[in-house]
């Protein structure tokens, strides 16, 4: 019988096994796990079932198990917790094209041909440079529609040939629209046809925000189970976005005011999160 699950963005479509199945592989889960969490997800399965119903009951029988993957398989929506402000994901993505090799400015202002613009990303090196604006959403089925990318173009044409840098490089050619969710569809044919670099969880089909992350190992802390909402808004305070960054420099979580046991929990979950990660994609 097929079973409709309604989504984030209130479609419908039915559940298809093949998706939870890729999305579970990639969260590092082996053949016998990923076969264990789906019989137990399709016993669950009702006919309208929410798609956030089957992501909670699958990462639950994830943790239940005992199985490292579990928290990976939260990536997509701890990518939500930084906000609400969205200057956590700016960062974020900061993070992630230095991990690239770009040397990377969040916030900063560029003076166009008409306007002045304040660009939340600006990445270059030695033989590639764009500048790029992130559109954060708290919520899963929101999405950046065509008003987004009819106004990211736009400030390409008034910013172009403006630098970034010295270097000969650093002349703005490229503008990325980011967003931590998806686009819509006349947003995504607006963005090829007029060359806006478009970046989002699943988008393009090959190197996303999703891929990138996983080949970077940039984990955002905000997928820490050991950390409260308090506590990671506190490291955020003082620009502690990644998990490698609690690994590399501990002394971070004494502004959380925690005990020495507790601080251990934080650092050995999150040097899992970044260590169990064989994935396929």
């Amino acid at each position: 019988m097929s079973i409709s699950v309604l989504k984030a963005d209130g479609t419908t479509e039915y559940f298809k096994i093949e998706k939870l199945r890729r999305s579970l592989r990639r969260a590092g889960a082996n053949n016998q796990e990923i076969v264990t969490v789906i019989e137990a997800v399709e016993s669950h399965l009702y006919d309208g079932i929410k798609t956030q119903e089957i992501y909670r009951f699958a990462f639950e029988r994830l943790r239940q198990e005992g199985i490292p993957a579990a928290t990976r398989y939260s990536l997509r929506r701890a990518l939500f917790g930084l906000g609400p402000t969205g200057f956590p994901f700016e960062r974020f993505l900061g993070r992630m094209f230095k991990a690239e090799g770009y040397n990377t400015e969040t916030g900063i202002i560029i003076s166009g041909h008409c306007a002045t613009h304040e660009i939340d990303i600006a990445a270059y090196k030695s033989d590639h440079s764009f500048i790029g604006e992130a559109k954060f959403h708290a919520r899963p089925g929101m999405k950046s529609d065509l008003q987004v990318a009819l106004y990211s173009y736009a400030r390409l044409l008034d910013l172009r040939d403006a630098r970034i840098c010295v270097d000969d490089v650093c002349g703005v050619k490229e503008f990325w629209l980011i967003t931590n969710t998806k686009f819509t569809t006349s947003a995504e044919k607006y963005g090829l046809c007029v060359g806006l670099k478009m970046l989002s969880w699943d988008f393009p089909r090959k190197n996303n925000l999703h891929d990138r992350i996983e080949r970077a190992k940039v984990y955002p802390i905000t997928v820490l189970h050991t950390l409260t909402p308090s506590q990671i808004s506190t490291l955020f305070e003082h620009d502690v976005i990644l998990c490698s960054e609690i690994i590399n420099n501990p002394h971070y979580l004494h502004t959380l005011h925690i005990n020495e046991v507790k601080a251990q929990e934080i650092i050995i979950e999150a040097n899992n999160i970044i260590n169990n990660n064989s994935t396929s994609t």
